[in-house]
């Protein structure tokens, strides 16, 4: 039997390369936060990314155009293989377009450094977070003053290694590039050297602590003016009420964290423990084992409460709003220490000083107060009943207006507590302008650097 062979098909003729893309203007190809780029070749730009340090992102919608983007070179070297699989093609000619352009590569240039933006006047303070300078810009024509803030690296052991960037520092950056609000520090920029991250802040010359301890080391304890007293609390809650209105708790509210300029605006700081929430559906889980100075921290809190809301922020304010009063915090306990690390101990001797001078939570005055999980520890506590009035007068207040704001604040209950909103629409903030401070205080504390400017 004969085999005739199958009929046989003359090959396709070979397609022809894609043509060029248009290449986009350098407009296109810049960030709001970086200068437009030099226009280098985009075979380059493509191999540097895989390569080298990120030191800018490019739009997202010009990523997959990185490697198809043919310039007159590439397209001739296209068309001399024009047999063979035009995409490998493509990735071929790029990569000997890069080696051509690495040639011609100008030396590595170093980010900015702090010193070379900066002259450092003098320290601060420091914290668990690091250290804060106060700064002035070498920049032409900016005569402005700032506050940095050195992040301590990471530490393993006893050594000090950079393992990256703590929780905080993160929160924070994030947060402050966001927000933008007259009575929120404002945020200016970042700086990354090798091995340490700096935030540039504005300067305040004050702070709410620095403010009280002045007045109460004064030979008479001159209490601060009824009017300042009413001006930085506006300006507290109308910061809060945005942070809030935008989805944040601040969840570090101190004296210590409320700056003033010497215009006297009020301006919130430190936002290194603030955190986004979301309600009503998803009330927040903290794995976070300290929020809140104790001195500041609202009893649902100390009853050991993992479900909170912006009521804690409000609760800080209240604690803030009597100590600028009282010129001390009205609720000055001693803080338990950890025995161990997984556990959370009952802060009993914070939430006695509550006790006494608000009275002991009951069902009545705040209905959930049993689902904390500390709530059988209120029965060993002794019966008080609320002293708030007494503690107010005490302290030489007549305000009735004041007092009612108080009480507001410093509510048990989280759900009848006085919203940031609501207590900027009371009737104490009516009887006066809400005025910027016009008073005289002296200048932050500045502990002042050598010559050299450096930054230990």
């Amino acid at each position: 039997m004969l085999h005739h062979p199958a009929p046989t098909h003359p090959p396709p003729p070979p397609q022809p390369p894609p043509p060029p893309l248009p290449i986009p203007p350098p407009s296109s190809l810049t960030t709001t936060t970086t200068p437009p780029l030099p226009n280098p070749s985009i075979a380059l730009q493509a191999l540097q990314q895989q390569n080298s340090e990120p030191t800018l992102l490019l739009p997202t919608s010009s990523a997959p155009d990185t490697v198809r983007r043919p310039t007159k070179r590439l397209n001739e070297d296209i068309e001399t293989s024009s047999n063979s699989d035009p995409q490998e093609d493509t990735v071929v000619a790029t990569t000997q377009l890069a080696d051509r352009e690495r040639e011609k590569m100008p030396p590595y240039q170093s980010k900015v450094k702090v010193l070379e933006k900066y002259h450092i006047i003098g320290f601060i303070s420091s914290g668990t977070y690091g250290r804060v300078y106060k700064a002035k810009s070498k920049i032409a024509g900016n005569k402005g003053e700032y506050a940095i803030k050195k992040f301590k690296p990471d530490k393993e052991g006893e050594v000090i290694q950079y393992t990256g960037i703590s929780q905080s520092a993160c929160r924070e950056m994030a947060l402050c590039s966001e927000l933008s609000h007259e009575n929120i520090i404002h945020f200016h920029e970042i700086i990354l050297e090798d091995k340490c991250i700096y935030m540039v802040f504005e300067y305040a010359e004050h702070d709410l602590l620095q403010i009280i301890h002045y007045h109460s080391h004064t030979p008479d304890r001159r209490p601060i003016p009824e009017a300042t007293v009413k001006s930085v609390l506006w300006q507290l809650l109308n910061g809060i009420s945005y942070l809030h209105q935008n989805w944040v708790l601040h969840r570090d509210l101190k004296p210590a964290n409320i700056m003033v300029t010497a215009a006297g605006e009020v301006k919130i700081g430190d936002l290194g423990l603030a955190r986004l929430f979301y309600k009503p559906l998803q009330s927040l889980y903290t794995g976070d084992k300290v929020v809140v100075t104790i001195w500041y921290r609202a009893p649902e809190l100390l009853l050991g409460s993992k479900h909170y809301t912006t009521a804690i922020d409000t609760w800080a304010v209240g604690c803030i709003f009597a100590e600028l009063l009282a010129l001390r915090p009205i609720f000055k306990g001693e803080e338990a220490k950890m025995e161990k690390k997984s556990t959370l101990p009952f802060q009993r001797n914070q939430m006695a000083k509550i006790i006494e001078i608000l009275g002991t939570p009951t069902k009545e005055r705040w209905p959930e107060v049993a689902q904390n999980p500390e709530y059988n520890q209120l029965a060993s506590f002794k019966q008080y009943n609320n002293n708030l009035e007494v503690w107010y007068n005490s302290i030489g207040q007549k305000n009735k207006h004041g007092l009612n704001l108080l009480q507001g604040l410093l509510e048990y209950d989280p759900t009848r507590r006085l919203s940031a909103q609501q207590a900027l629409e009371h009737p104490y903030f009516h009887e006066a302008a809400k005025l910027s401070l016009k008073y005289a205080f002296p200048s932050r504390c500045i502990s002042f650097v050598g010559p050299s400017g450096l930054i230990p």
